[in-house]
């Protein structure tokens, strides 16, 4: 099957699922935009990895939060490479372990305003550019959409507000022929999950919990972001594609 160069964005793209997808669509000949906010040197190690594995690439800094820099970020992409036909929403901040009863109420806006607030500036950014398809947008969701955890409200509550947000632009942008879609995550070895990563010990123990019994790894991610993003998924648009190796399967066990 011929495959014909695309202009692809990607947030988050200076380290773990994000880089990984850079990766993934650089190793098409695409040209991948590294939209990145604090990892400068990982941004333009994504660069690197891209044109080594074939495609073209730039770095440039984007805060998702913050409409002022995500309208600068996009413009300087469409004036190096033109206008994206792939969105990778892979930007985003971690639970902090802390319950809403203690939680700080900036602790509250600063995940949902990156991990919700985010989603929706940078989606309404790209289909500004691109009115038209074929044309792809994928966000990097959660399992803790739906399997909540005592002390990630922040997260837990943004992300599910992400799988609406993915749902809702699914119907409107369907006759646009603009596919919208969420890939939602267990436990991936990224910096993300850092102390697992580093502990092998600690890295085990999780992995119990998992049936397929190892956490998954963020190429793994990649692959499947890129194939929602192919013609191959041409039909798929307001999912929400699990990838965890069971995890979440297993919320009622000892119930």
């Amino acid at each position: 099957m011929t495959h014909h160069r695309r202009n692809v964005a990607i947030t988050g793209a200076d380290s773990g699922i994000g880089a990984a997808c850079a990766r993934a669509f650089g190793a098409l000949g695409d040209h991948v935009t590294v939209f990145y906010y604090h990892d400068k040197d990982g941004a333009e190690a994504s660069v690197r990895a891209v044109e080594a594995a074939g495609g073209q690439a730039v770095a440039i800094q984007c805060a998702v939060n913050d409409r002022d820099s995500v309208d600068r970020a996009f413009a300087d992409m469409e004036a190096r490479y033109g206008p994206a036909r792939v969105f990778v929403n892979s930007a985003g901040v971690n639970m902090r372990g802390v319950r809403v009863r203690d939680m700080a109420p900036e602790v509250w806006l600063r995940t949902v305003a990156t991990d919700l607030t985010g989603a929706y500036l940078t989606s309404k950014r790209f289909l500004q550019s691109c009115p038209r398809g074929p044309a792809s947008i994928v966000h990097i969701s959660s399992i803790h959409a739906e399997a909540v955890r005592d002390g990630g409200a922040d997260y837990c509550a943004a992300k599910a507000g992400l799988n609406n947000l993915v749902r809702t632009l699914a119907i409107e942008e369907a006759a646009n022929a603009i596919r919208v879609n969420a890939i939602a995550p267990g436990m991936i070895l990224t910096p993300m999950n850092q102390r697992a990563v580093d502990d092998p010990d600690y890295r085990r123990k999780l992995e119990r919990h998992i049936p397929m019994g190892r956490a998954g790894r963020a190429e793994e991610v990649a692959h499947l972001a890129r194939w929602l993003a192919s013609d191959e998924a041409a039909y798929i648009t307001g999912a929400s594609l699990v990838i965890d190796g069971g995890l979440s399967l297993l919320q009622a066990v000892g119930a």
